[in-house]
C-alpha cells in the first residue's frame, strides 16, 4: 500500500490484507464505513428477529414463528456478503460483538414480554430503517462509481422491502383478529 493511500485511510489495513482496487482510498473508507454500519444493523436485526421468533406466543404462533425464522435466516445471509464486499474493496470489517454494539442503529429489545403485534410492528419499522440506510449507502456507492456494492444493495433492498411487507400484512392480521 502506498504511503499516501495509508495516510488517507481511517481504517489502517495491514499490507497483507490490502486488497487491490481501482476505487480511491477515500471512497473505500466511506463505503466500508457505511457497509459496516449496515453489517452491525444486520446482526442486531438478526438477533432481534430470532429473539421474537423464540418468544412469540398466541394463536398465530406457528405462522409467526415460521415467518420470523425464515426472515432471520435471510437477514443472517446478508452478513457474509456485506463483510466480504468490504474486504473486496480493501476495507476492514467488523471484528467483534463490541463493534456491532458501537455501530448498530437498530435498537435492541430486551423486554421480558412483547405482544405479537408489537413484535411484528417493531420489526417492520426496523426493516424500513434498514432499507432507508441501504438506499443511503447505495447513493454513496453511485457517487463513487462502486457498481458492485450498489448492485448487491439493490438485491438487499428488495429483500428488506419484502420482509417489511410481510410484517405489515401479518401485523394487520394480528390487529384485526385480536380477541
Amino acid at each position: 500500500m502506498s504511503k499516501a493511500k495509508s495516510d488517507t485511510r481511517s481504517d489502517k489495513i495491514s499490507p497483507d490484507l490490502d486488497t487491490p482496487t481501482d476505487l480511491e482510498p477515500a471512497a473505500v473508507s466511506k463505503i466500508s464505513e457505511a457497509l459496516n454500519v449496515l453489517l452491525a444493523d444486520a446482526f442486531a436485526l438478526y438477533l432481534k428477529t430470532k429473539n421474537f421468533h423464540w418468544h412469540v406466543s398466541g394463536r398465530h404462533f406457528r405462522d409467526y414463528h415460521l415467518m420470523l425464522d425464515e426472515q432471520s435466516d435471510a437477514i443472517f445471509a446478508t452478513t457474509d456478503q456485506l463483510a466480504e464486499r468490504v474486504r473486496k474493496l480493501g476495507g476492514a470489517t467488523l471484528k467483534s460483538i463490541g463493534q456491532v454494539g458501537k455501530l448498530q442503529t437498530i435498537q435492541d429489545n430486551n423486554e421480558d414480554y412483547v405482544p405479537p403485534r408489537e413484535m411484528l410492528r417493531e420489526l417492520m419499522e426496523d426493516n424500513k430503517h434498514m432499507a432507508a440506510a441501504m438506499r443511503k449507502a447505495h447513493k454513496l456507492c453511485d457517487e463513487h462509481e462502486d457498481t458492485g456494492t450498489a448492485a448487491l444493495l439493490e438485491v438487499f433492498i428488495d429483500e428488506t422491502e419484502r420482509r417489511t411487507w410481510f410484517l405489515f400484512e401479518a401485523s394487520r392480521q394480528e390487529g384485526s383478529n385480536a380477541a
